[in-house]
């Protein structure tokens, strides 16, 4: 049962219906003390909250029963209703623990796709959990999805892995965030083959190179006319994707004024072509990914908060390589399996230790750098059999982040605020044996907020710890 709480009779009646005909059972009620005594009811599923019940319309009391909803039912997921004007209110709404939020007047189609994603994403975390906490193997995921394309089989990437295959089936944003070069394409390419959208177009696009000017153009698509240059029709990247997945690659690269056009698209899934007033729906999936850290961009203003909140309801930290060492073997292994067959040479092989100092190596280009000196490597040294001397004449040492001595604070520039709480967060999980409970009073955190950065940061744990 889906609950509709909002104190006008008209929206109440208009989201009912459209519920029904979409084959939920729907309640609405007027009032907040309505909704909490609904609200304990099992059969509640979902809520659709409006933000204001009083003349002041300052959403406060909306915040108040959001807090009362989430203190009865923690995990019951709750979707905000909200003006336009008033995204800032829904944003704090998000950071108190709403799924969603929606705007008025909302798109019908967008609305239940949000629900039925918020539904499905529910069903996923209430899912039964695997029988030991600890990694899956690469046999089992390869048995369940199609990761074919993805190298590697360190628990921090099988836990990545079986993330990225839970959420595959939903509708749900993704971002995706990682270091160069950690393979978040792939990671989003996965996302894609494993959903129900895999049959429909996958369209990449590198916001990092497209200037603010042409923004509209190349997303949205013109008209001949709309503007001076344009001689011809443009068909622009959301209509490509249309029905499919669009992959919004360094979003963090994107201007403050690009960022409020691309908000009200994923917000209201319609788009006008320039030079075309007929606004367009969108049926889509929106991934992004980002090599910067966009909860500091948004403390420094270069990152509008509700456009964040928009596209990370999922959020997916893909390890750097030298997180895990064991994996490079591996994936030299592929790369000169591929150069072998490019370049016909069948006896090419890398010794012994070679790939001791491979692994070795930092690697802050992780799997791209890695891939670059291998190649290199092969087509300079000439050789069937590489040592680790045809690496090191290749190497092209560059900066990385520098681990602090114990009791120290690491260097400034020398580390992120991410690598910074994973760190710490791995060791206050040795320290207590993964005892979570200990770990989270420790951290100063609730268990919720723990959980979301051990799957963040791909820590393994044990939840009936």
């Amino acid at each position: 049962m889906i609950l509709i709480v909002d104190d006008d009779v008209a929206v109440r009646t208009s989201l009912s219906l459209l519920l029904k005909q979409a084959g939920y059972v729907a309640k609405a009620v007027g009032t907040p003390d309505a909704a909490l005594a609904v609200v304990p009811d099992p059969a509640v599923q979902l809520v659709l909250m409006d933000m204001n019940y009083s003349l002041d319309t300052t959403g406060h009391d909306g915040l108040a029963l959001l807090a009362q909803v989430k203190a009865v039912r923690p995990a019951l997921p709750v979707i905000l209703i909200t003006g336009w004007g008033s995204i800032s209110l829904a944003v704090e709404g998000m950071k108190a623990g709403a799924a969603e939020f929606i705007t008025k007047p909302w798109n019908n189609d967008a609305l239940l796709q949000t629900i039925r994603t918020c539904l499905d994403l529910a069903a996923s975390d209430a899912a039964p959990a695997p029988d030991d906490a600890q990694a899956p193997t690469r046999r089992q995921l390869d048995k369940q999805f199609a990761f074919q394309n993805i190298i590697g089989q360190d628990a921090r990437l099988l836990h990545v892995l079986r993330s990225v295959g839970q959420v595959a089936a939903t509708d749900a944003s993704v971002l995706i965030e990682g270091e160069s070069g950690t393979g978040k394409e792939l990671i989003a390419e996965a996302v894609h083959q494993n959903s129900h959208r895999r049959r429909q177009p996958f369209v990449k696009v590198n916001l990092g190179g497209i200037s603010a000017s042409l923004f509209e153009s190349e997303m949205f698509g013109h008209r001949r006319g709309a503007f001076t240059d344009a001689k011809t029709d443009r068909v622009g990247r959301f209509e490509l994707a249309n029905g499919g997945t669009i992959f919004l690659d360094e979003i963090g690269e994107l201007d403050m004024t690009s960022q409020v056009k691309l908000l009200r698209v994923l917000q209201d899934r319609t788009y006008e072509v320039l030079g075309d007033s007929k606004a367009r729906r969108l049926d889509i999936r929106v991934i992004c990914a980002t090599n910067r850290d966009l909860a500091q961009e948004v403390r420094e203003g270069r990152f509008r908060e509700d456009l964040f909140y928009r596209i990370n309801l999922i959020t997916v930290r893909l390890p750097a390589l030298r997180e895990r060492p064991t994996d490079i073997p591996l994936l030299v292994q592929h790369f000169v399996d591929y150069l072998r067959a490019t370049y016909n040479r069948a006896s090419l092989k890398v010794n012994t230790r070679a790939m001791h100092w491979l692994r070795e190596q930092p690697l802050p280009g992780n799997i791209r750098e890695l891939k670059n000196l291998v190649e290199r490597a092969v087509l300079v040294s000439g050789k069937d059999e590489l040592g680790p001397e045809d690496f090191q004449a290749q190497f092209r040492p560059t900066a990385v982040p520098v681990a602090a001595q114990p009791g120290e604070l690491p260097a400034v520039g020398s580390i992120t605020l991410d690598e910074l709480e994973a760190q710490m967060i791995r060791k206050s999980m040795e320290h207590y044996a993964g005892n979570v409970s200990r770990v989270a009073k420790a951290l100063g955190l609730s268990r919720g907020a723990l959980y979301r950065r051990l799957e963040k940061y791909a820590i393994p744990f044990d939840v009936t710890q």
